[in-house]
């Protein structure tokens, strides 16, 4: 491992990602493009030293106020070393060190990091930590570490082509090792650093990649062959591809979303998925001229908002540092918007699930008591119930919402709650 190589380019994509004008993955992208001789392994190592940087940014931060070395080189090292401590000088990194470095480094391990302030023990925000720790109480310490973890990498098997046995058994053929998940019928977990962007069978549509939390949002809309279905704020259509798959094709799904060039992603990702079902459309708000076509048309209705994201820093660290308070009221406006109008879609009978990737009650439970507060044709339903239905047993749903904390589910943090309409 040679450090001035690797740390050199850790130290050049800092001083861009640091500044969170942009996410962190694009940018680490770019800076590979316009690095193409870089090995797949250096990539790897200076990804991974990056995003454990902004993952433990506060407490890099304050380790780095002793190294006696610019920030961004103590940084760096952090990145590369810190799983490596401690150092001694027959390890054949240590020629790139100073003596002042490796005794810096080495000084760390004798630190109690749960004697800090949690603000620098987790590397949290104050704003968040203190919104966690008012929703939370003593569970918040555990979410706050769960999300310096690495993320899994979670693939959903298109059912339409293969089933979760099969799949399995090819990647094993292939050298990837997979295992079922914990909930989702048709998830299979991998090793987080496979690559399978240019595997053979993600090519052919086998599977998607798609955390174990976002399959479980499709289990609780529970669409039919047959129906109509709206996937409101669809994205790159991750979820209207599952859907499409649990209605085996039959039917109809409308993928509607604001942002042209996700919604471009849908189309090599539909023409993959043997789908014949899926009618894609680009809207300028929630109640531009093709949502009003359908108003109480609808069967079901997938609304997974924008939101906050904080349920996704283990995958998505540089958010943390991106929002604030002010930005998450401009979310909770659109977030209430989204619910009331789109709402509209449902006829009698039909649900509606709202959901983020967020653990905060003021994007969750909040938004979804006020709509039924001012929307009394509309009820809340069973998120237990519905799942228990498909064999689907998770541990903690103690009422009618689902909530996944990478902590206790290992998924992502997801928000959930199944609104029917009676009349």
């Amino acid at each position: 491992m040679n450090i001035s190589f690797l740390s050199h380019h850790v130290e050049n994509l800092l001083k861009e990602i640091l500044s969170f004008k942009y996410p962190a993955d694009g940018s680490v992208r770019f800076y590979f493009k316009q690095n193409p001789k870089l090995g797949s392994k250096d990539r790897s190592c200076i990804a991974d030293a990056v995003f454990k940087i902004i993952r433990n940014l506060t407490l890099f931060r304050s380790f780095s106020q002793s190294s006696g070395s610019d920030l961004h080189r103590s940084l760096a090292l952090l990145g590369l070393l810190r799983d490596k401590l401690p150092i001694d000088t027959s390890q054949n990194f240590a020629q790139y060190l100073t003596q002042h470095e490796i005794e810096w480094l080495n000084h760390l391990t004798t630190i109690d990091i749960q004697s800090l302030k949690p603000i620098t023990a987790y590397s949290i925000p104050e704003w968040l930590w203190q919104n966690l720790n008012e929703q939370y109480a003593q569970k918040a310490k555990a979410i706050a570490i769960s999300m310096l973890k690495q993320s899994n990498l979670d693939i959903r098997v298109n059912t339409l082509k293969a089933n979760a046995e099969t799949a399995m058994e090819e990647l094993y053929h292939q050298k990837i090792m997979a295992g079922y998940t914990k909930y989702a019928p048709n998830a299979l977990r991998l090793d987080a650093k496979v690559s399978v962007h240019n595997n053979p069978l993600f090519e052919a549509g086998w599977f998607e990649i798609q955390d174990e939390g976002s399959q479980l949002l499709c289990h609780i809309l529970n669409p039919k062959r047959g129906e109509m279905v709206v996937d409101f704020c669809a994205g790159s259509g991750g979820k209207t591809l599952a859907l499409g798959a649990m209605m085996r094709s039959a039917g109809r799904i409308y993928a509607f979303d604001v942002d042209d060039k996700r919604l471009k992603k849908l189309k090599p990702r539909l023409a993959r998925s043997g789908l014949s079902n899926v009618y894609s459309a680009l809207i300028q708000h929630e109640n531009d001229t093709p949502v009003k076509r359908l108003h109480g048309k609808i069967d079901k209705l997938m609304l997974d908002v924008p939101c906050s994201g904080i349920g996704t820093l283990r995958r998505n660290p540089d958010l943390k540092w991106r929002q604030n308070l002010h930005a998450i009221a401009e979310l909770n406006q659109k977030q209430r918007s989204i619910l009331q109008q789109s709402s509209k879609l449902l006829k009698i009978g039909g649900t509606l699930v709202y959901a983020t990737c967020s653990l905060l009650k003021q994007e969750n439970e909040d938004i979804v008591q006020e709509f039924l507060a001012n929307n009394p044709k509309f009820k809340l339903l069973s998120v237990n119930e519905v799942l228990a239905k498909q064999n689907i047993n998770i541990e903690g749903l103690n009422d009618e919402y689902l909530r996944l904390y990478p902590h206790i589910h290992s998924t992502d943090g997801f928000f959930a709650a199944l609104i029917q309409r009676v009349e």
